[in-house]
């Protein structure tokens, strides 16, 4: 009986898995078929679900608002960017570095895993004093992060091009970086819902006090998570400069910042497929949208005024609000029950 209740579980937790896996590789694969234009909106969708996927970790598993992930997408971008220019570039136009940023390079590797550590330790850092804030106050603490970080890698020319774009940044995520880092992102965030800090975390969610009764310090959980979503977050800012490569620090700012909760919302904030499915068809939207507006491959309903894609994105988020709190997936996962019933049927 024992042994039949693990490799039920064990099913289950792979099932759980398959779901947002399935959708990430096949993403990645059609990527492969398209054209060089198409295939950066392919890109676009993988990156996208990197970053809805690290705000799920925080967000999704402690049920609190943060508007400041997106401070740990921009600083992993910038420490990948700036570390992995050539180095001879840097020092020819990047002159008020730092020495140690100016004078040293490093390669496409070595600046993911540096831009996940940045972020990670730099959530960290800010989260000790903000995972004590829950509700509006948390909201606010975090977008004030935004905020200064946001004005730090503006104006700060010690550590980044200031005002200016970063360029000069190797374009080394493709289809196959893309699809495999999101993978990385995927799986490290299932592992974290699946143990037993996630399991804590997420009883602080459902009822603070009671979990504090039963020994569960709500505070330091929430810190673990922050910290992971940090890391995880800056990872996929170094997907992301990878992909452009070039950046600015208004494209890691409040745009992003708002469509990457609208996805997380209208995918169901509470499930880590919800988080994928969340961006794969808003990424998917925002294509179709964008190339409406600006004529391209997508161009279906031309001459459609600049700014229409936030303004449907937020009537979506809405809408989707009122009438479907839980988003698209109800907030749960593809799980062996539901698989078992659907072929029975």
């Amino acid at each position: 009986m024992t042994s039949t209740r693990t490799v039920s579980r064990f099913l289950d937790a792979a099932v759980q898995l398959a779901g947002p896996v399935v959708l990430v590789v096949v993403a990645g694969l059609l990527s492969t078929t398209v054209s060089r234009s198409t295939q950066i909106y392919f890109l676009d969708a993988l990156v996208s679900v990197g970053v809805v996927v690290a705000i799920y970790v925080f967000v999704g598993n402690s049920g609190v608002l943060s508007f400041g992930q997106i401070s740990f997408v921009a600083v992993g971008a910038f420490a990948a960017g700036v570390m992995s220019v050539p180095q001879e570039s840097k020092q020819g136009v990047l002159t008020e570095l730092f020495d140690v940023l100016r004078d040293h390079t490093i390669g496409n590797v070595p600046s993911l895993a540096l831009a996940a550590l940045v972020g990670g330790v730099f959530a960290l850092v800010v989260g000790i004093p903000l995972m004590r804030l829950s509700g509006l106050a948390a909201g606010i603490a975090t977008f004030a992060v935004l905020e200064i970080t946001h004005n730090l890698l503006r104006e700060w020319t010690k550590i980044g091009p200031g005002a200016t774009t970063l360029s000069l940044v190797p374009e080394t995520t493709g289809p196959l970086q893309a699809t495999v880092g999101v993978l990385i992102v995927v799986v490290v965030a299932f592992a974290y819902q699946r143990s037993r800090l996630g399991r804590q975390l997420r009883a602080t969610r459902e009822d603070p006090a009671a979990a504090q009764g039963v020994g569960i310090s709500v505070h330091l959980q929430r810190l673990w998570a922050f910290a992971l979503s940090g890391a995880l977050a800056g990872f996929a800012g170094g997907l992301l400069v990878h992909q452009l490569g070039s950046i600015t620090a208004d494209q890691v700012y409040l745009e992003l910042t708002f469509v990457t909760l609208a996805m997380l919302v209208v995918g169901g904030s509470s499930s880590l497929l919800g988080a994928v499915v969340g961006a794969l068809a808003v990424s998917g939207l925002r294509s179709f949208l964008s190339g409406s507006e600006k004529g391209g491959d997508f161009n279906v309903i031309p001459d459609l005024p600049t700014g229409t894609t936030l303004v449907l994105l937020g009537a979506i988020m809405a809408a989707m609000l009122i009438l479907r709190p839980s988003g698209i997936t109800g907030g749960r996962e593809l799980s062996l029950g539901w698989l078992t019933r659907r072929i029975g049927r």
